[in-house]
């Protein structure tokens, strides 16, 4: 964030000699039918999916992951990327499709969605429910406040500051990691993580605990505004998600081993957690 083999195929061509008999008027090869360029899948180990579309479930409102794009009212972010350059890899065809957080395991776990990618932590608890990729990003929770604060400065002082109030996701690690530090009594939850930084911007909560890439992202589109105080809270890697037993899984893994072995994940990864400079 394995180099593709070309199949090496031998041809083994027999020659059948007649003795004593004249040998037979040359005739001309038969014209082979044109065939259109091969995937990289076809072209290499990687599993060949026939150009299956795939249904990808992300909620569109989790910048840099995914989001609704301000200049063409589409949807984009890593989770776009990621999956066109898995589908490349493995000749499928993905179909992203909006939903919201609240039920979105139950779904997965029922087949509604292929897949899910919305930067979904990995745990033991969700995999009684549902089956995950390999992890394709490694990352830690943070805590997110205005660019303004003073008051409290990492974990440990924002518990102290009784007066304080956090927010997260509802139904999140986020949620429980913030429950954690300061209580029930002083967390604030949404369904969407908007909701919670929209919260903090309008003072309505003092502290969101978010994932480090999408607070990073919030913050690139609010310059000056947010800022992040402490050190990482935690230490978690993401997977896409699936129905149990899915037949999806090996093929994707196998698409991350190559993506992350040919640089693309690096790519990605700067060009959406560093690079990425949001439209206002």
């Amino acid at each position: 964030m394995k180099a593709m083999r070309i199949f090496n195929v031998l041809w083994i061509v027999m020659f059948l000699f007649a003795a004593c008999t004249p040998a037979a008027a040359p005739t001309s090869a038969p014209t082979a039918a044109p065939t259109s360029a091969p995937t990289a899948a076809q072209t290499s180990k990687l599993p060949d999916l026939g150009g299956k579309e795939v249904k990808v479930a992300v909620e569109n409102a989790y910048p840099p992951f995914n989001f609704i794009d301000k200049k063409t009212n589409q949807g984009a972010g890593w989770d776009f990327d990621a999956w066109t350059e898995i589908c490349k890899l493995i000749n499928c065809k993905p179909v992203m499709t909006e939903a919201a957080w609240e039920g979105i395991f139950e779904a997965a776990a029922a087949g509604q969605y292929d897949v899910v990618a919305d930067g979904v932590t990995i745990n033991d608890e969700r995999k009684k429910t549902v089956a995950f990729s390999d992890p394709y990003l490694k990352y830690g929770q943070v805590i997110l406040v205005r660019a303004d604060e003073t008051r409290f400065t990492d974990a440990k002082s924002l518990a102290a500051l009784t007066e304080a109030f956090a927010s997260a996701q509802l139904g999140t690690t986020n949620e429980a990691k913030a429950i954690e530090i300061v209580g029930e009594a002083r967390v604030k939850s949404f369904d969407t993580f908007d909701g919670s930084v929209l919260a903090l911007m309008s003072k309505d909560v003092d502290a969101v605990i978010m994932d480090q890439p999408a607070a990073l992202g919030y913050m690139a589109a609010n310059k000056g505004k947010l800022k992040i105080v402490g050190e990482l809270l935690t230490s978690e890697a993401l997977g896409f998600v699936f129905k149990q037993g899915s037949d999806l899984i090996a093929p994707v893994n196998a698409a991350l081993a190559e993506l992350k072995a040919n640089g693309t994940l690096d790519k990605l990864y700067q060009k959406w957690f560093v690079d990425w400079v949001p439209v206002p």
